[in-house]
């Protein structure tokens, strides 16, 4: 059926299936019945009242968000561009600037799935299944550090989700507290004289960062010195267990990295044999300017930089090429070091 087709029909439904309003005031159609209502009704309230049954988990959903939401959100949703950061922002809502995601900003875990489902993916929204929306909100959920990758996300596991600002809202009374303060005939008393700018784009995050050649390099100075002062690792025995949490938490890196026999570069790098050694050293490999004058520096990824990178890497290492916003647990970041220890070249 064609896009006409299908809108001419759909006309033709909403006039026969018209509210009690309309259809009394426009002598069209009639009143849509309980039945017919319902199967339009797709919300989802904060208490789960439509959560349809279902599963996923952030294994399942990596590889959905990869194909379906990347392209806009980011591998990582990091958000690309223009398009929202659906992951980070941790303890920022306090900031001037504050960053406003799933994890740090959103009271219910309901609107995500309630969004997905009706508006995504973004130019063909409903095609997902039921159980395809449960993996992608498992794996934002995982993206934000709220829950593990093998956490099954379901219809009757959904409220063992514990979101950060759950809290942060409160009661919208303001119909009964202030709209008789405001409502009614303006006083044009006391009014300003003039407008003045309070915020610029750029800190509103509107306008995307520079990259490529025009972005500007970093200090080398900065940089050098920041290595420099650095303290000297401590020099532990290689712990396996730790390596085998690692594992577990570098599946976040390995769309972008690779490591051991066989490893190629990708969207980042090849991994093996990174421990103790100078950045930027991998053959092959396009390093973005603000790397390349780190590595010019003497910056060495020994355990204190690179958890430090892990961490944070924007913050890190401004310019760099690296998209993923960062380990946030320090478990999770000695992990993963712990795990590259045991790729040696």
């Amino acid at each position: 059926m064609s896009k006409f087709l299908k809108s001419a029909a759909l006309l033709t439904a909403l006039s026969l299936t018209a509210t009690p309003v309309l259809a009394e005031k426009f002598g069209l159609g009639r009143a849509a019945l309980p039945e017919e209502i319902a199967a339009w009704d797709g919300d989802i309230g904060p208490d789960g009242t439509g959560l349809p049954v279902g599963s996923g988990d952030a294994l399942i959903g990596e590889d959905i968000f990869a194909t379906q939401c990347a392209a806009c959100h980011g591998d990582f949703a990091e958000g690309i561009d223009n398009w929202p950061k659906l992951a980070g922002g941790a303890d920022t809502l306090d900031h001037e600037d504050p960053l406003k995601t799933v994890g740090s900003y959103w009271p219910y875990l309901s609107t995500a799935f309630d969004y997905i489902k009706r508006s995504m993916p973004y130019g063909n929204a409903g095609t997902l299944s039921d159980d395809d929306v449960y993996a992608i909100v498992a794996y934002i959920l995982y993206s934000n550090d709220l829950i593990e990758d093998d956490f099954v996300l379901s219809n009757e596991s959904f409220f063992d989700v514990e979101m950060p600002n759950a809290d942060g809202f409160i009661l919208d009374n303001r119909a009964e507290t202030e709209y008789n303060i405001w409502r009614g005939e303006p006083c044009m008393e006391n009014c300003k004289t003039e407008v003045t700018v309070t915020m610029r784009a750029m800190v509103l995050d509107v306008t995307p960062e520079e990259t490529g050649d025009d972005a500007p390099a970093p200090d080398t100075k900065v940089e050098a010195a920041k290595v420099e002062e650095a303290p000297a690792p401590v020099v532990a025995a290689f712990d396996a267990d730790l390596a085998a949490k690692g594992e577990k938490v570098f599946r976040k890196c390995k769309s972008c990295h690779q490591l051991g026999e066989g490893a190629k570069n990708r969207s980042g790098p090849v991994l093996t044999g990174i421990m103790d050694n100078p950045a930027a050293a991998v053959d092959g490999f396009k390093y973005s300017k603000a790397l390349k004058s780190a590595a010019e520096g003497g910056l060495i990824w020994n355990e204190t930089e690179l958890a430090a990178f892990l961490a944070k890497p924007k913050a890190y290492l401004k310019g760099t090429k690296m998209s993923f916003a960062g380990l946030r647990k320090e478990t999770d970041q000695a992990a993963v070091i712990e795990y590259l220890k045991s790729f040696e070249e």
